[in-house]
């Protein structure tokens, strides 16, 4: 699933990729997929983009936004991209495909579920996308320390760190894949509450998330996800599910793997106690 990195690395080769380019051709829900969600009727996706020139991309959190003219066309965390080259055979199946003058193609296929909106400029109030806007991220300077504190000290201290990290769109673009390393770097457990920290792991949770995240996007994203070209990311997770069945890399330990809060966490009891 897209987060920040994954989305900051194809907004980045999107550009390379589409910029200037003209849409030619324009297929919507071609291939019905029942948690594939899109804002109005796809069926009038041709109508608005056919025609139009791409003016740029940019990675708004977990989500990619293309300037096509007066419109903009956003995929959201759940959208797999893959662009081909006029000479490549791309998918028969997706749940949009964009063709371009040089006759390259941009295919975007829903994995578990995903969100795909076509709409005028200024007309999305989709909160999700709002607050995607509105927020500073984590890779950039906005996001200091006395913006976490406040983050961290205006929560309810029952939630839980993971609860904390990746609901209510505190961080947008932060979810459950690239959590469990920022947890691991900074020595946390992501059940252990708010109230049971304390200002040191707060300091070193605001240096972890910073520091893992914009190591995650340098290096290309992470591994468990794929970039514009179908290739792995250059990032090596520690806790996921590549490596969950390997010992901890720092003392040796088992590494845990736990259902919670709707999805699965991975941490080392013995580098990230629960406190």
């Amino acid at each position: 699933m897209l987060e920040l990195p994954e989305s900051t690395v194809l907004a980045s080769q999107l550009e390379a990729a589409l910029k200037e380019k003209q849409i030619v051709s324009v297929k919507a829900n071609s291939s019905p997929h029942g948690f594939a969600f899109y804002s109005g009727d796809p069926q009038n996706y041709p109508e608005y983009l056919e025609g139009k020139q791409v003016s740029g991309v940019s990675a708004l959190a977990g989500l990619i936004e293309m300037q096509l003219e007066e419109y903009r066309l956003v995929f959201g965390d759940g959208i797999n991209l893959r662009y081909f080259s006029a000479e490549e055979k791309y998918p028969d199946k997706h749940q949009l495909m964009l063709q371009f003058s040089d006759g390259s193609v941009l295919v975007a296929a829903v994995q578990m579920y995903g969100g795909i909106w076509a709409f005028i400029e200024g007309s999305n109030d989709n909160p999700y996308y709002l607050a995607a806007k509105e927020k500073p991220s984590p890779l950039q300077a906005e996001f200091d320390r006395n913006y976490f504190t406040r983050l961290f000290y205006e929560a309810d201290p029952k939630l839980s760190l993971k609860a904390f990290l990746a609901t209510q769109q505190r961080i947008p673009g932060l979810g459950n894949g690239c959590l469990q390393d920022v947890l691991f770097c900074a020595k946390l457990h992501p059940k252990t509450k708010l109230s049971a920290i304390n200002e040191e792991d707060v300091e070193n949770l605001f240096c972890s998330l910073k520091q893992t995240l914009a190591k995650m996007t340098e290096q290309g994203g992470r591994n468990t996800e794929k970039d514009l070209f179908g290739k792995p990311g250059g990032y090596r997770t520690v806790l996921s599910k590549n490596t969950w069945k390997s010992p901890c890399p720092v003392c040796g330990g088992e590494i845990v793997k736990q259902p919670y809060m709707g999805g699965t966490i991975y941490f080392c009891s013995h580098c990230q106690p629960q406190v």
